[in-house]
């Protein structure tokens, strides 16, 4: 079980890597995965600069933990990501059998919990709302930036 400075503490490295999105000019979304408490993979929306809808913060940093981890499960695994999952996300979250998802602040408008009540392995774990003033800020200042 994490506690919550654990959860505070990767949250913040996952925040880290929303800056670098917003720096590159990407939606501020910002993602890692922990397992055994050490961080083994990181990715942040690459989705302009790869030209690809599906370059979430979640598939990159679900894509570097399974080539780490030599499988395509994510068992003992805590992805830690700054926003709600959408649903294409939450869904290969699923798959991955990921055992935690933290997430920071919520998406009325395309997170998961918008189109069904549980996307994830039956055995996974969700908590949401950690950090999350930090995390919504991020992403209100990046869409006034655009506006």
């Amino acid at each position: 079980m994490q506690n919550v400075n654990d959860d505070e503490r990767f949250m913040r490295l996952a925040l880290n890597e929303a800056q670098e999105a917003f720096r590159r000019d990407e939606v501020p979304i910002g993602a890692v995965v922990v397992c055994q408490g050490r961080v083994i993979a990181r990715g942040h929306n690459l989705t302009e600069t790869l030209i690809d809808v599906t370059a979430h913060a979640e598939m990159q940093a679900i894509t570097s933990a399974s080539a780490f981890l030599g499988g395509k499960y994510l068992n003992d695994c805590t992805l830690y990501v700054t926003v709600e999952p959408c649903i294409m996300c939450a869904g290969a979250l699923g798959w991955s059998q990921i055992s935690r998802v933290v997430f920071g602040a919520s998406d009325d408008k395309r997170g998961f919990h918008t189109f069904c009540d549980n996307p994830f392995h039956k055995k996974t774990q969700v908590k949401g709302g950690v950090l999350a003033e930090d995390c919504a800020k991020l992403m209100t200042d990046f869409f006034k930036k655009k506006r």
